[in-house]
This record gives structure tokens, sequence and C-alpha cells, in this order.
């Protein structure tokens, strides 16, 4: 195999193996597995169904729905994205406390949004 090839194949599987970093996942796997997902970065794509904010609180709250279930992401951007809105968010699975063996507070730690 030449240079050039060995580059290639090298590069093609950088790609590969950084497009199945950004695999999207429905929330309710995040909601069934929370252990699997917790404090790990995550994707999942839906539509804003509620936002908010509180007054002197340093974040806002917005719930994404991607059909399969609703998951809480909290967001230090300043913005919300409009109810309605669709889309992509990556962020850091958290939960604020297991009880009776139930994730109580799931949610998302907002690290990357677009909306589409």
């Amino acid at each position: 195999m030449t240079v050039p090839s060995r580059v290639s194949v090298a590069l093609l599987g950088v790609l590969l193996v950084s497009g199945c970093a950004a695999r999207v996942v429905r929330i309710a796997e995040l909601k069934d597995q929370p252990a699997k997902y917790e404090n790990k970065s995550v994707t999942v794509d839906g539509v804003v169904t509620r936002s908010w904010g509180i007054p002197l609180v340093p974040f806002q709250l917005y719930n994404v729905d991607d059909g399969s279930g609703e998951i809480t992401v909290t967001s230090n951007t300043g913005r919300t994205p409009a109810e309605g809105a669709q889309v992509t968010v990556k962020g850091r699975l958290n939960e604020v406390a297991v009880f009776g063996g139930r994730s109580i507070g799931l949610h998302l730690q907002e690290e990357q949004r677009k909306i589409h």
C-alpha cells in the first residue's frame, strides 16, 4: 500500500470514529438506561416543548421531545430556544438522585446546541 493510500485509509477511519461519537440517542433509551449514559456526552434531536428561565439564576431550562420521550436541558448560554424549535443538543447526562431504583431529575447539561 502506498503512503497516500495509507493516509486515506487512516483519515477514513478517523472520520468514521468521529461520526459514531455524535450518534443521536433516543430520549426513551436515556430514561430506560440512565446508568449507561450518566455523566457522558450524548446527543438528542427533537422539538422544544417548553422553555423558561428564573430571574437571578445563571441558567435556563428547556424541554426537548423526540417522539420517544421528553428531557429537560439546562443551559448557561443566556438564551433558550423558542417553543416549537427543532434542535439538536449535545450535553452531559446527569441525574439529581436515584430513589427506589428510579432516576429523579434526569437532565442534560447543554454543551452544544444547533437550531434547525
